[in-house]
């Protein structure tokens, strides 16, 4: 039995998926940049793992949920650049779910 392989058609995917997979996390950080930019850092409550390598107490939460609202007052943009950023933000965020939704539909419809 002989296995052709087809070159081109794999390279096509391999492409396909790097160029997704990069363009997704690019989406992604640009995301959370510009969502800090508009002075609504994500601040993560803590979580209690079994196996975690760091675990942030109440204390820790507190004060960054403080230094986050500090730097927030002290941001040189006006109000009109921090919703725009706010706004990009979303954005950003919401390109990264049509290409995980699209990605996701395509293996299932095959099409």
């Amino acid at each position: 039995m002989n296995v052709e392989i087809d070159w081109s058609a794999f390279l096509l995917v391999f492409a396909a998926a790097l160029i997704g997979a990069a363009s997704i996390v690019t989406f992604y950080a640009v995301g959370l940049r510009l969502l800090v930019r508009s002075g609504r850092s994500p601040v993560v409550s803590p979580a209690e793992f079994t196996d975690a390598i760091t675990v942030i107490t109440e204390k820790d939460l507190r004060r960054a949920a403080k230094q986050a609202a500090k730097a927030a007052k002290k941001s040189p943009l006006s109000e009109g650049a921090k919703t725009l950023s706010l706004i990009g933000a979303y954005a950003c965020f919401g390109l990264c779910a049509i290409a995980v939704v699209a990605g996701i539909l395509i293996i299932v419809v095959g099409h």
